[in-house]
Protein backbone atom coordinates (compact mmCIF):
# COMPACT_ATOMS: atom_id res chain seq x y z
CA UNK A 1 0.00 0.00 0.00
CA UNK A 2 0.95 3.59 -0.79
CA UNK A 3 4.36 2.41 -3.02
CA UNK A 4 7.44 4.27 -2.47
CA UNK A 5 5.50 5.44 0.70
CA UNK A 6 4.56 1.81 2.38
CA UNK A 7 6.94 2.28 4.99
CA UNK A 8 4.02 4.46 6.62
CA UNK A 9 1.98 1.68 7.43
CA UNK A 10 4.45 -0.22 9.69
CA UNK A 11 4.96 3.65 11.86
CA UNK A 12 1.45 3.67 12.37
CA UNK A 13 1.19 0.44 12.94
CA UNK A 14 3.72 0.68 15.75
CA UNK A 15 2.54 3.89 17.00
CA UNK A 16 -0.78 3.82 16.82
CA UNK A 17 -1.37 0.22 18.03
CA UNK A 18 -3.19 -0.51 15.31
CA UNK A 19 -5.44 -3.77 15.04
CA UNK A 20 -5.97 -5.12 19.01
CA UNK A 21 -7.34 -8.23 19.56
CA UNK A 22 -11.42 -6.89 20.30
CA UNK A 23 -11.96 -6.61 24.17
CA UNK A 24 -15.64 -6.95 26.12
CA UNK A 25 -15.77 -3.06 26.12
CA UNK A 26 -15.49 -2.83 22.19
CA UNK A 27 -19.17 -1.83 21.61
CA UNK A 28 -18.83 0.82 23.72
CA UNK A 29 -15.51 1.82 22.25
CA UNK A 30 -17.31 1.34 19.21
CA UNK A 31 -20.17 3.65 20.14
CA UNK A 32 -18.08 6.54 20.87
CA UNK A 33 -15.58 6.15 17.99
CA UNK A 34 -18.01 6.02 15.73
CA UNK A 35 -19.76 8.92 17.19
CA UNK A 36 -23.11 7.60 17.37
CA UNK A 37 -26.17 9.99 17.76
CA UNK A 38 -29.18 9.13 20.24
CA UNK A 39 -32.08 8.84 17.27
CA UNK A 40 -35.18 7.78 17.47
CA UNK A 41 -38.39 6.51 14.96
CA UNK A 42 -40.90 9.65 15.94
CA UNK A 43 -43.92 10.24 14.48
CA UNK A 44 -44.26 6.88 12.85
CA UNK A 45 -46.84 6.90 9.62
CA UNK A 46 -48.46 4.20 7.46
CA UNK A 47 -48.54 6.33 4.65
CA UNK A 48 -50.37 3.44 2.66
CA UNK A 49 -51.11 -0.68 3.06
CA UNK A 50 -51.25 -2.98 0.30
CA UNK A 51 -51.37 -6.54 -0.42
CA UNK A 52 -50.61 -9.17 -3.07
CA UNK A 53 -50.82 -12.81 -4.25
CA UNK A 54 -48.42 -14.03 -0.88
CA UNK A 55 -47.23 -10.66 0.64
CA UNK A 56 -48.82 -7.97 2.62
CA UNK A 57 -47.01 -4.22 2.79
CA UNK A 58 -46.80 -0.97 4.67
CA UNK A 59 -45.22 2.20 3.21
CA UNK A 60 -43.81 3.80 6.29
CA UNK A 61 -42.35 6.84 7.19
CA UNK A 62 -40.55 8.78 10.18
CA UNK A 63 -38.47 11.48 11.02
CA UNK A 64 -34.65 11.32 12.90
CA UNK A 65 -35.51 15.40 13.85
CA UNK A 66 -33.55 16.06 10.49
CA UNK A 67 -33.68 16.17 6.63
CA UNK A 68 -36.22 14.72 5.16
CA UNK A 69 -38.88 12.22 6.54
CA UNK A 70 -37.74 8.24 6.26
CA UNK A 71 -39.40 6.13 3.97
CA UNK A 72 -39.23 2.29 4.74
CA UNK A 73 -41.14 -0.94 3.64
CA UNK A 74 -42.45 -3.70 5.96
CA UNK A 75 -42.87 -6.35 4.05
CA UNK A 76 -44.46 -10.05 6.23
CA UNK A 77 -46.24 -12.91 4.56
CA UNK A 78 -50.33 -12.35 3.54
CA UNK A 79 -52.35 -13.49 5.86
CA UNK A 80 -49.62 -14.31 8.88
CA UNK A 81 -50.42 -15.05 12.03
CA UNK A 82 -49.39 -14.33 15.77
CA UNK A 83 -46.05 -12.62 15.87
CA UNK A 84 -43.03 -12.86 13.36
CA UNK A 85 -39.54 -12.94 13.51
CA UNK A 86 -38.05 -9.39 12.07
CA UNK A 87 -35.44 -8.65 10.30
CA UNK A 88 -33.63 -5.17 9.08
CA UNK A 89 -32.86 -5.64 5.39
CA UNK A 90 -30.10 -3.12 4.44
CA UNK A 91 -29.42 -1.98 1.14
CA UNK A 92 -26.08 -1.47 -0.29
CA UNK A 93 -24.00 1.74 -1.46
CA UNK A 94 -23.38 0.31 -5.12
CA UNK A 95 -22.86 3.96 -6.02
CA UNK A 96 -26.06 4.70 -6.71
CA UNK A 97 -27.71 7.07 -4.00
CA UNK A 98 -30.95 8.02 -6.09
CA UNK A 99 -32.47 4.91 -4.70
CA UNK A 100 -32.24 3.11 -1.17
CA UNK A 101 -34.75 0.39 -0.23
CA UNK A 102 -36.23 0.32 -3.23
CA UNK A 103 -33.33 -1.44 -4.88
CA UNK A 104 -33.81 -4.66 -2.36
CA UNK A 105 -37.68 -4.13 -1.87
CA UNK A 106 -40.67 -3.80 -4.13
CA UNK A 107 -43.62 -1.84 -2.67
CA UNK A 108 -46.77 -1.88 -4.94
CA UNK A 109 -45.28 -0.66 -7.97
CA UNK A 110 -42.65 -2.07 -10.57
CA UNK A 111 -38.94 -0.61 -9.83
CA UNK A 112 -37.04 1.82 -11.69
CA UNK A 113 -35.61 1.24 -14.73
CA UNK A 114 -32.41 2.13 -13.15
CA UNK A 115 -32.97 -0.44 -10.45
CA UNK A 116 -33.95 -3.62 -11.91
CA UNK A 117 -30.81 -2.89 -14.08
CA UNK A 118 -29.02 -3.11 -10.59
CA UNK A 119 -30.62 -6.19 -9.27
CA UNK A 120 -29.44 -7.76 -12.31
CA UNK A 121 -26.56 -7.24 -12.00
CA UNK A 122 -25.56 -8.20 -8.29
CA UNK A 123 -29.04 -9.72 -6.22
CA UNK A 124 -30.00 -11.93 -8.86
CA UNK A 125 -32.80 -10.10 -10.97
CA UNK A 126 -34.99 -10.01 -7.42
CA UNK A 127 -35.61 -7.89 -4.37
CA UNK A 128 -34.61 -10.09 -1.89
CA UNK A 129 -36.56 -8.58 1.04
CA UNK A 130 -39.87 -9.57 -0.30
CA UNK A 131 -38.15 -13.10 -1.38
CA UNK A 132 -37.42 -13.50 2.14
CA UNK A 133 -41.04 -12.07 3.84
CA UNK A 134 -42.10 -14.83 1.87
CA UNK A 135 -39.99 -17.58 4.10
CA UNK A 136 -42.78 -16.12 7.01
CA UNK A 137 -40.17 -13.18 8.01
CA UNK A 138 -41.06 -9.17 8.50
CA UNK A 139 -38.81 -7.66 6.46
CA UNK A 140 -38.47 -3.95 7.04
CA UNK A 141 -36.25 -1.75 4.74
CA UNK A 142 -36.19 1.68 4.66
CA UNK A 143 -33.83 4.44 2.99
CA UNK A 144 -30.77 5.79 5.45
CA UNK A 145 -29.08 9.25 5.44
CA UNK A 146 -27.95 10.44 1.92
CA UNK A 147 -30.10 7.45 -0.34
CA UNK A 148 -33.35 7.38 -1.50
CA UNK A 149 -35.74 9.86 0.00
CA UNK A 150 -33.47 11.02 2.23
CA UNK A 151 -30.79 11.91 -0.45
CA UNK A 152 -28.99 15.66 -0.39
CA UNK A 153 -30.69 18.09 -3.64
CA UNK A 154 -27.74 17.93 -5.55
CA UNK A 155 -27.24 20.52 -8.28
CA UNK A 156 -26.90 18.66 -11.44
CA UNK A 157 -26.52 20.79 -13.66
CA UNK A 158 -28.05 21.76 -17.78
CA UNK A 159 -29.75 18.61 -19.04
CA UNK A 160 -30.52 17.34 -15.86
CA UNK A 161 -34.03 15.73 -16.87
CA UNK A 162 -32.11 13.30 -19.19
CA UNK A 163 -30.93 10.27 -17.33
CA UNK A 164 -31.46 11.90 -13.88
CA UNK A 165 -30.60 9.01 -11.75
CA UNK A 166 -27.48 8.57 -13.21
CA UNK A 167 -26.68 12.18 -13.62
CA UNK A 168 -27.08 12.46 -9.75
CA UNK A 169 -25.40 9.11 -8.78
CA UNK A 170 -22.22 10.90 -10.11
CA UNK A 171 -22.59 14.23 -8.44
CA UNK A 172 -23.07 12.16 -4.95
CA UNK A 173 -20.13 10.35 -5.85
CA UNK A 174 -18.37 13.47 -5.64
CA UNK A 175 -19.98 15.00 -2.51
CA UNK A 176 -19.59 12.07 -0.21
CA UNK A 177 -15.99 12.81 0.72
CA UNK A 178 -17.28 16.64 1.83
CA UNK A 179 -20.44 14.63 3.56
CA UNK A 180 -17.42 12.64 5.45
CA UNK A 181 -15.71 15.47 6.37
CA UNK A 182 -19.04 17.68 7.74
CA UNK A 183 -19.86 14.71 9.72
CA UNK A 184 -16.61 14.71 11.50
CA UNK A 185 -16.11 18.04 11.77
CA UNK A 186 -19.73 17.82 13.95
CA UNK A 187 -18.29 15.37 16.35
CA UNK A 188 -19.61 12.01 14.64
CA UNK A 189 -18.40 10.65 11.46
CA UNK A 190 -20.51 9.12 8.10
CA UNK A 191 -20.71 5.65 9.38
CA UNK A 192 -21.96 6.75 12.68
CA UNK A 193 -24.51 8.67 11.45
CA UNK A 194 -25.77 6.08 8.96
CA UNK A 195 -25.67 3.26 12.21
CA UNK A 196 -27.51 5.75 14.47
CA UNK A 197 -30.32 5.77 11.96
CA UNK A 198 -30.26 1.95 11.62
CA UNK A 199 -30.02 1.77 15.25
CA UNK A 200 -33.43 3.94 15.39
CA UNK A 201 -34.98 1.43 12.26
CA UNK A 202 -34.50 -1.63 14.32
CA UNK A 203 -35.43 0.20 17.81
CA UNK A 204 -38.68 1.17 16.10
CA UNK A 205 -39.19 -2.67 14.39
CA UNK A 206 -38.43 -4.28 17.46
CA UNK A 207 -41.45 -2.25 19.48
CA UNK A 208 -44.36 -3.70 17.40
CA UNK A 209 -46.47 -6.10 18.88
CA UNK A 210 -46.52 -8.19 16.12
CA UNK A 211 -42.25 -8.61 16.08
CA UNK A 212 -41.14 -11.26 18.03
CA UNK A 213 -37.22 -10.41 17.57
CA UNK A 214 -34.64 -8.39 15.47
CA UNK A 215 -32.31 -9.32 13.21
CA UNK A 216 -29.87 -8.09 10.36
CA UNK A 217 -29.06 -8.72 6.87
CA UNK A 218 -27.42 -7.16 3.79
CA UNK A 219 -24.79 -7.05 0.90
CA UNK A 220 -21.35 -4.78 0.75
CA UNK A 221 -22.34 -1.17 2.19
CA UNK A 222 -25.73 -3.37 3.26
CA UNK A 223 -23.69 -5.71 5.29
CA UNK A 224 -21.33 -2.75 6.84
CA UNK A 225 -24.37 -1.63 8.32
CA UNK A 226 -25.76 -4.96 9.63
CA UNK A 227 -22.53 -5.77 10.92
CA UNK A 228 -22.23 -2.64 12.90
CA UNK A 229 -25.70 -2.98 13.84
CA UNK A 230 -25.37 -6.30 15.41
CA UNK A 231 -21.85 -5.14 16.91
CA UNK A 232 -23.94 -1.72 18.87
CA UNK A 233 -27.00 -3.00 19.93
CA UNK A 234 -27.17 -6.57 21.96
CA UNK A 235 -30.81 -6.95 21.24
CA UNK A 236 -30.12 -8.28 18.14
CA UNK A 237 -30.52 -11.53 16.91
CA UNK A 238 -28.77 -13.14 13.85
CA UNK A 239 -26.84 -11.15 11.12
CA UNK A 240 -26.05 -11.53 7.47
CA UNK A 241 -23.18 -9.80 6.14
CA UNK A 242 -22.63 -10.86 2.40
CA UNK A 243 -19.25 -9.33 0.65
CA UNK A 244 -18.96 -6.99 3.05
CA UNK A 245 -15.86 -8.86 5.43
CA UNK A 246 -12.34 -8.82 4.97
CA UNK A 247 -9.18 -8.41 7.54
CA UNK A 248 -7.76 -4.84 6.87
CA UNK A 249 -4.64 -5.64 7.25
CA UNK A 250 -4.71 -7.41 3.67
CA UNK A 251 -6.29 -3.98 2.16
CA UNK A 252 -3.96 -2.67 -0.78
CA UNK A 253 -4.09 0.31 -2.31
CA UNK A 254 -6.89 -0.90 -5.26
CA UNK A 255 -8.88 -1.90 -2.20
CA UNK A 256 -8.98 1.02 -0.07
CA UNK A 257 -9.62 3.49 -3.20
CA UNK A 258 -12.78 1.33 -4.32
CA UNK A 259 -14.75 1.47 -0.94
CA UNK A 260 -16.97 4.02 0.54
CA UNK A 261 -15.76 6.73 3.42
CA UNK A 262 -18.57 4.12 5.13
CA UNK A 263 -15.94 1.11 5.28
CA UNK A 264 -13.15 3.92 7.00
CA UNK A 265 -14.25 5.77 10.27
CA UNK A 266 -12.08 7.42 11.93
CA UNK A 267 -10.39 5.34 14.77
CA UNK A 268 -11.47 2.07 14.31
CA UNK A 269 -8.43 0.49 13.19
CA UNK A 270 -7.05 1.52 16.86
CA UNK A 271 -10.11 -0.51 18.26
CA UNK A 272 -9.76 -3.45 15.80
CA UNK A 273 -9.73 -5.42 12.78
CA UNK A 274 -12.68 -5.49 10.81
CA UNK A 275 -13.70 -8.90 11.47
CA UNK A 276 -13.06 -7.96 15.53
CA UNK A 277 -16.08 -5.57 15.13
CA UNK A 278 -17.99 -8.52 14.16
CA UNK A 279 -16.74 -11.20 16.23
CA UNK A 280 -17.93 -8.62 19.24
CA UNK A 281 -21.19 -9.83 19.29
CA UNK A 282 -20.40 -13.59 19.87
CA UNK A 283 -21.90 -15.91 20.92
CA UNK A 284 -25.38 -13.82 18.64
CA UNK A 285 -25.57 -15.62 15.71
CA UNK A 286 -23.43 -14.82 12.71
CA UNK A 287 -23.36 -15.15 9.10
CA UNK A 288 -20.45 -14.35 6.74
CA UNK A 289 -21.14 -14.70 2.74
CA UNK A 290 -17.40 -14.52 0.91
CA UNK A 291 -17.39 -13.56 -2.54
CA UNK A 292 -13.91 -14.96 -3.55
CA UNK A 293 -13.69 -13.48 -6.86
CA UNK A 294 -14.64 -10.03 -4.97
CA UNK A 295 -12.56 -7.01 -6.68
CA UNK A 296 -13.13 -5.26 -3.54
CA UNK A 297 -11.68 -7.46 -1.04
CA UNK A 298 -8.26 -9.30 -1.17
CA UNK A 299 -8.65 -13.02 -0.90
CA UNK A 300 -6.43 -13.60 2.21
CA UNK A 301 -8.39 -10.94 3.94
CA UNK A 302 -11.13 -12.79 3.73
CA UNK A 303 -9.40 -15.89 4.46
CA UNK A 304 -7.71 -14.01 7.17
CA UNK A 305 -11.26 -13.06 8.68
CA UNK A 306 -12.76 -16.45 8.81
CA UNK A 307 -10.45 -18.07 11.21
CA UNK A 308 -9.99 -14.94 13.08
CA UNK A 309 -14.07 -15.13 13.38
CA UNK A 310 -14.19 -18.88 13.30
CA UNK A 311 -11.38 -18.75 16.53
CA UNK A 312 -13.99 -16.06 18.56
CA UNK A 313 -16.79 -18.41 17.99
CA UNK A 314 -15.23 -21.40 19.09
CA UNK A 315 -16.94 -21.33 22.46
CA UNK A 316 -20.00 -20.88 20.52
CA UNK A 317 -20.16 -23.98 18.25
CA UNK A 318 -23.37 -23.36 15.26
CA UNK A 319 -23.53 -19.83 15.93
CA UNK A 320 -20.81 -18.69 13.23
CA UNK A 321 -21.10 -19.85 9.53
CA UNK A 322 -18.59 -18.53 6.82
CA UNK A 323 -19.49 -20.03 3.43
CA UNK A 324 -17.40 -19.36 0.42
CA UNK A 325 -19.06 -18.57 -2.82
CA UNK A 326 -17.05 -18.20 -6.71
CA UNK A 327 -18.66 -14.87 -7.16
CA UNK A 328 -17.35 -11.37 -8.17
CA UNK A 329 -19.33 -8.47 -5.92
CA UNK A 330 -22.47 -9.48 -5.06
CA UNK A 331 -25.72 -11.26 -3.44
CA UNK A 332 -27.35 -13.41 -6.37
CA UNK A 333 -29.78 -15.99 -5.84
CA UNK A 334 -27.61 -18.97 -3.80
CA UNK A 335 -26.13 -16.69 -1.63
CA UNK A 336 -29.40 -15.52 -0.89
CA UNK A 337 -30.81 -19.07 -0.40
CA UNK A 338 -27.85 -19.94 1.84
CA UNK A 339 -28.52 -17.12 3.85
CA UNK A 340 -32.29 -17.34 3.69
CA UNK A 341 -32.14 -21.22 4.97
CA UNK A 342 -29.48 -20.57 7.82
CA UNK A 343 -31.54 -17.72 8.84
CA UNK A 344 -35.07 -19.73 9.09
CA UNK A 345 -32.63 -22.66 10.52
CA UNK A 346 -31.48 -19.76 13.62
CA UNK A 347 -35.46 -19.25 13.90
CA UNK A 348 -35.70 -22.57 14.57
CA UNK A 349 -33.27 -22.89 17.67
CA UNK A 350 -34.28 -19.70 19.04
CA UNK A 351 -37.83 -20.93 19.67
Amino acid sequence: MLGEFSGLAEIAARDRGLFPPPGPDLPGRLRDALGVLDLSARDVRVERRWTCADLEGEELSWTVGFGPRTRAFLLRPRGAAGPLPGVVAMHCHAGMKWAGKDKIADGPEPPAAEVARLRARIYGGRAYANELARRGFAVLAHDVFAWGGRRFPLPLGPGAEDGTADRYDRAARDHEHVLAKACTVLGTSFTGVLASEDLAAAAYLRSRPDIASVGAIGLSGGGVRAALLGALDPAIGAVVAAAAVSSFRDLRDEHVAAHSWMLFPPGLTRLADWPGVLAARAPAPLMVLYAEADPLFPAEGMRRAHRQLTAAYRPAPGRYAGAFFDAPHLFDRPMQEAAFGWLSGMRRQSR
